[in-house]
């Protein structure tokens, strides 16, 4: 049998907590999503000003992380014309994507989940996004 951690709505809760403060502190407004291991969405918050645009962006960026299993921005470069991934962004009825902001969240070495972050720059995104899985990784280790 195989076991596998899943974030739940408690830990969804502290990853956009940490989203927050840092978009805060940039001073961007951004959606954020955070989804389990399968990619099904477990809590969103749109900060007020985020583009709504970027509302199914986050989402992808969410589901592309937990799926793929590593950070939205080092699927790009796999993807560009001439590699073996060329293409695969229209794949998932189009829920896939390569725009930095998406990152897995892992547990004792297993992806739990994942957050996605949009609304900045992809710089901007990815920045988040990281601050929120470092803020949650320092939560749970301290309890």
């Amino acid at each position: 049998m195989q076991t596998s951690f899943n974030l739940d709505s408690a830990d969804a809760t502290l990853l956009i907590q940490g989203a927050i403060a840092r978009s805060n502190e940039i001073d961007v407004p951004q959606n954020i999503a955070v989804v389990d291991s399968a990619g099904h969405l477990l809590a969103f918050h749109r900060m007020d000003g985020a583009k709504f645009i970027s509302i199914e962006i986050a989402i992808a960026k969410a589901f592309t992380a937990s799926g793929a299993r590593k950070a939205t921005a080092e699927i790009g470069p796999a993807t560009q014309p001439g590699q073996p991934g060329f293409g695969i962004q229209n794949l998932q009825a189009g829920r896939f994507t390569t725009l930095p902001g998406g990152i897995p969240v892992v547990i004792d070495g297993e992806v739990a989940g994942a957050i996605g972050v949009s609304s900045g720059t992809t710089a901007q995104d990815a920045d988040v996004a990281e601050h929120a899985i470092r803020s949650f990784t320092t939560m749970r280790t301290a309890a």
